[in-house]
């Protein structure tokens, strides 16, 4: 690269990440006291991926969507997922028309998938069959209908919510589209002072509204600038290190032994990779660092990951076990 390039490269980093910056700030001013949950969600769109969003109801979780879909100028639709919500009713279907001759036909109408953000809303209420119907459109941008494939509006990102699955009438998400999912991202309870905010601010005349900060042209092309973002062979070591010590088959630490069922595949790996870039760029830096690998591992490896039994029996927990794992990839 020649170093007019490299000047245009980085200046091109600059404003893209002043773009974002806005962005964040903006969320913010409407979502309060989720500063880390907005900043993991900005970080998933950046990397072009999918957020799982954990957390009891009356968490915003509904507001943080709307309000990420009106910021970053994206085309937004909701599907509340219930127990009778069929395939068709998210992707779409064929109906048959008869024109003024008298032929008739099949014409394809369109389903809320398709539209630039996605709030797949109480995910895991919805039947196994039709949580499985977002599984193509997630990973390969297009859906099938009839043997005819119909490609999703671009840049497409489901941000779905989930309750946890201890309440009544919740069915778990199979491991695959689990893995779909580039983050989970829980929700918890603001702290005082940020639910001070929230009664403050949410419950007169003047409550804030969002507004735009970019467009769906800032964000593809913000999107394609953090592939564009070098990553030192530290950083490199460090993702596969983490990665490759949460599998039984691969690790050399007892504990991962005795308590995982199964680990973080490849896909784990390549989510750490464009996550870690992409908090770079959030944060104003032209390159990651191991830090952004080890502060993202907690949302990019706990849903690619379960403990056995014997492990939840004795009081073991994913969160915890990460944290032992990131510890040993900090130590060297």
């Amino acid at each position: 690269m020649t170093r007019g390039a490299a000047q245009s490269a980085v200046a091109d980093m600059e404003r893209i990440a002043g773009l974002i910056k806005e962005s964040k700030a903006a969320v913010e001013r409407i979502i309060y006291g989720q500063g880390l949950v907005v900043e993991e969600c900005l970080i998933t769109i950046l990397a072009g991926g999918h957020v799982l969003l954990i957390g009891v109801p009356g968490l915003a979780k509904t507001k943080l969507v709307q309000t990420l879909g009106t910021v970053l100028g994206l085309d937004d639709k909701r599907v509340q997922f219930t127990p009778d919500l069929m395939p068709a009713d998210i992707i779409g279907s064929e109906v048959l028309e008869e024109d003024a001759e008298g032929r008739r036909f099949f014409r394809f109408i369109q389903g809320p998938v398709f539209c630039q953000l996605l709030m797949a809303d109480e995910i895991n209420r919805a039947s196994p069959r039709t949580q499985s119907a977002l599984l193509q459109a997630m990973q390969e941008g297009h859906v099938s209908v009839a043997g005819q494939q119909h490609p999703l509006p671009q840049p497409f990102h489901v941000l779905a919510t989930q309750n946890p699955v201890e309440q009544e009438g919740t069915y778990p998400l199979p491991e695959a589209q689990l893995d779909r999912f580039l983050m989970q991202v829980d929700i918890h309870y603001p702290s005082f002072e940020a639910e001070r905010q929230i009664i403050l601010h949410t419950t007169g005349n003047d409550a804030p509204v969002a507004r735009p900060a970019l467009n769906s042209a800032d964000l593809m092309a913000a999107q394609r600038l953090v592939r564009q973002v070098p990553v030192g062979e530290s950083v490199v070591n460090a993702i596969l290190k983490l990665v490759r010590s949460g599998r039984p088959e691969t690790t050399d630490l007892q504990e991962v032994k005795d308590r995982v069922a199964w680990g973080p595949g490849p896909r784990a790996s390549q989510a750490l990779m464009q996550s870690s870039r992409a908090r770079a760029l959030l944060q104003g830096r032209l390159s990651p660092s191991v830090d952004d690998v080890l502060a993202l591992a907690r949302p990019v490896l706990q849903h690619r990951m379960a403990l056995n039994f014997s492990a939840r029996a004795d009081g073991h927990t994913l969160p915890a076990l990460i944290d032992l794992l990131c510890k040993r990839v900090d130590a060297g």
